[in-house]
């Protein structure tokens, strides 16, 4: 699927400017066999657990006695993000499991206001249902700091940290950077790229509006998002911008300004500060931290730094030329360094 970086925190799964190379009868021949193939892996794959918050969905590859790692997903993706490099962890000694939190795939957003620390939660209490004592904790963007949060409330069940572009630094940092004037204006710019939810007659019909027709497979993973909201219409990531508290240019501003005003998962998002959670940091870290004209996050020299305050633990790898979403753009050089690290952390952990 084709990802647009520039947008990539907000919507990465939306697609523009698409040439219609397939037809209409060739599209649905491929969601027929998405939906053969959708329901085989989630047999395989694919699980549920009622946590205190939510019915919450996951996936796994490999064997149970592997060692644990979690991933966890960014914003407005789902727990196939993990998919293409699922395998190659397996291969290495490694029980992999995927999560989608709340609103995206199969998870439902809570009716109860809830927090990234919520999902921490809920992470714990599926590790406790599966026995595992402590697993390898990753995340890209929104997903890093989820990771971040989860080490911030349970440290002693963390091996290890994988930070893609998310989680090492404050998501406000760089907007607190800026003069008032470029701060609207880039929240304006931001606000403009939202797009509001709608509704589908047809299963087939929210498949095929997210259909990527430059590429000529069935894109199963589509149909972890399409679901019946309560009036019986078909959606496609239902809710999200408002759990975000982004749909509006005043609530994006509020995340940044006014965080304390904002729903309690975007205030959570808004004040994580992880230069107070590493502060006493025991297990090593991995940040991934791309730069490019266009970086959403441009924060190398706070990266830098917290690398200088753990220097024996702290990875930083520098991805040059590259958008916020490294292991779409940068398949080969993610997967080689995060098995690098993983190998650090069985020295580190002695597993």
């Amino acid at each position: 699927m084709k990802f647009i970086v520039a947008i990539i925190l907000f919507y990465p799964f939306l697609l523009f400017g698409q040439v219609p190379i397939l037809s209409e009868g060739d599209i649905h021949k491929h969601f027929l066999k998405a939906k053969t193939k959708f329901s085989a892996f989630e047999k395989t794959h694919g699980h549920f657990i009622e946590t205190k918050n939510v019915r919450l969905h996951y996936l796994t590859w490999g064997k149970p006695s592997g060692i644990p790692f979690i991933w966890l997903h960014g914003s407005l993706s789902s727990a196939y993000e993990i998919l293409p490099f699922a395998d190659k962890l397996v291969k290495q000694g490694y029980n992999v499991i995927a999560i989608d939190y709340y609103g995206h795939g199969q998870t439902n957003i809570p009716d109860h206001e809830v927090s990234l620390y919520h999902v921490a939660d809920d992470i714990k209490f599926l590790m406790d249902h599966l026995k595992i004592s402590k697993a390898v904790i990753g995340g890209w963007s929104r997903g890093g700091f989820i990771s971040t949060a989860f080490y911030d409330a349970y440290p002693e069940k963390v091996l290890g940290l994988i930070l893609e572009d998310g989680g090492s630094v404050s998501t406000n940092n760089n907007y607190h950077k800026m003069d008032s004037t470029t701060l609207l204006k880039t929240v304006r710019e931001n606000t403009a790229q939202v797009f509001n939810d709608t509704t589908y007659a047809s299963e087939f019909d929210a498949y095929r509006a997210f259909f990527d027709k430059n590429e000529n497979d069935d894109q199963f993973e589509l149909l972890t998002w399409v679901k019946l909201d309560k009036s019986g219409k078909w959606v496609f990531g239902d809710g999200l911008w408002k759990l975000f508290n982004m749909s509006t240019y005043e609530e994006s501003l509020d995340n940044i300004l006014r965080p304390t005003r904002a729903p309690l998962f975007a205030e959570s998002m808004a004040i994580l500060e992880p230069k107070i959670i590493f502060r006493n940091l025991k297990v090593p870290v991995l940040i991934l931290d791309p730069v490019s004209k266009e970086d959403l996050f441009p924060f190398e020299r706070e990266n830098e730094a917290l690398k200088k305050q753990h220097p024996a633990l702290i990875s930083h790898e520098i991805f040059e030329d590259t958008g916020h979403n490294i292991h779409y753009q940068r398949h080969e050089k993610f997967i080689e360094k995060v098995t690098g690290f993983l190998q650090t952390v069985r020295l580190f952990t002695g597993k």
